[in-house]
């Protein structure tokens, strides 16, 4: 329940006072054990916290997952493994385990898809990082179109992502290797374009430095950077630019 709802409630008397103190009273964050939970976060970004799931144990992200749920009535979870997901799935109530993306949804997904994000990867080996950002904004209620494998090895593939480039309010673009995609996608674009480097690639990649630095040097305009197989930050930002567009 979200602090707007909760005092809309109070007014029609649905919602008790001391309900009401009980909800404030775990404003702005809420500790367990192990994790202080930024409760306050939807109110200030309109996205309740999202939890990084990889490093944390399977008890750690049930009870963080459930903490999240328990106050907004639905949390998301990256970097989920399948492997805790099987360990915790049992625990949690009504969810969605996307396993490309690794993402877990906790909650009822939004009906409503808005605006038109476009997620544009170079080769099928940069699909997980592409779903991450795919799942994840639609799950913040964007509409997302997906056009795999258009790399610049065969340029001429680019041709058929022209009609979804235009209808697109934001785009994503995932490569690795050498990175370049972006920048030609940027060159036929009029919105943003959020490239993502991804750790895909040979020896002389460098685990995906060699196409980060590509994208940084872009001489597209228009063209921004996220970390390396940072499609979570990529998908963030075009829930954000989608939704101010619309």
């Amino acid at each position: 329940m979200n602090l707007q709802k909760i005092l809309k409630d109070y007014k029609k008397n649905k919602v008790s006072l001391k309900q009401l103190i009980n909800f404030l009273s775990q404003l702005p964050y809420k500790k367990l054990k192990h994790s202080t939970l930024d409760i306050h976060r939807q109110l200030r970004r309109g996205v309740p916290e999202i939890v990084y799931c990889s490093g944390k144990t399977p008890q750690q992200i049930l009870n963080i997952l459930n903490t999240l749920y328990t106050q907004h009535k639905f949390a998301i979870g990256t970097r989920l493994d399948k492997q805790k997901y099987e360990e915790i799935k049992n625990k949690l109530p009504n969810h969605t385990y996307y396993d490309v993306a690794k993402i877990i949804y906790v909650g009822k997904k939004p009906k409503q898809k808005i605006g038109n994000i476009l997620v544009i990867t170079a080769g099928t080996s940069d699909i997980p990082i592409a779903e991450e950002a795919a799942v994840f904004c639609e799950l913040l209620g964007n509409k997302v179109n997906r056009v795999y494998d258009v790399g610049v090895a065969g340029i001429h593939r680019v041709v058929e992502v022209i009609p979804y480039i235009n209808k697109a309010k934001v785009i994503i673009v995932v490569a690795g290797m050498d990175g370049v995609l972006p920048s030609v996608i940027g060159g036929l674009s009029k919105v943003p374009v959020i490239a993502v480097p991804t750790s895909v690639g040979y020896g002389a990649s460098f685990k995906g430095l060699s196409a980060l630095l590509t994208m940084l040097n872009s001489c597209a305009p228009g063209v921004c950077v996220v970390n390396i197989d940072n499609g979570f930050g990529a998908g963030y930002i075009a829930s954000i630019i989608n939704k101010q567009s619309k």
